[in-house]
């Protein structure tokens, strides 16, 4: 019994609160239409064929909630929403999150840099390889790139310098990542 009536509650206070979102939604029509010159209650008229028929008690409730202001039915939702526990939101669909690149090839990579991350049990051959991919540095400056791994040996190259510049340095014992 009691579950009954806490049913009938919470129907009679979830038609309340559809009533009142209409109700808000025809005052905010309303004042938009009178703010562009338009009729004053003109929008907020509803025809009697639109009407569904109800109850004596719902029409006393109804005809309360058509006098009370836009910020008075806002409160009215709020406090029929926590007091019977439920939601006057319309459920929303959730769309599944598509990544932009989903259904289009990513674009390749074109620049890349080539990192040493250790120099591996050769040290020395790392460092012949260091100073055959880049002529510029002498034997001291390849060392010290070798010993403070992880370094970039090469910055900004192509895919296929990058790709030959890893095969020389994994061939002299170092491991290499392409970033």
């Amino acid at each position: 019994m009691a579950d009954d009536q806490t049913q009938q509650t919470q129907e009679a206070a979830e038609q309340a609160t559809e009533t009142a979102e209409k109700a808000e939604e025809k005052a905010e029509e309303a004042s938009v239409n009178t703010s562009d010159g338009g009729t004053e209650g003109h929008s907020s008229e509803v025809s009697q064929a639109e009407l569904k028929p109800v109850s004596a008690n719902l029409e006393k409730i109804i005809a309360t909630i058509e006098k009370l202001s836009v910020l008075e039915l806002a409160d009215l939702v709020h406090a029929l929403e926590d007091r019977f526990g439920v939601s006057a939101s319309a459920p929303i669909a959730v769309a599944a999150a598509v990544s932009p690149s989903a259904g289009e090839p990513q674009e390749e990579k074109t620049t890349f840099n080539v990192i040493l991350t250790s120099s591996g049990a050769n040290k020395i051959g790392a460092i012949k390889a260091v100073r055959e991919l880049v002529p510029t540095l002498g034997l001291k400056e390849a060392k010290n790139l070798v010993e403070a791994a992880p370094k970039p040996v090469l910055e900004g190259v192509n895919k296929a310098t990058a790709e030959e510049a890893k095969a020389k340095l994994t061939a002299a014992g170092a491991t290499v990542e392409l970033q």
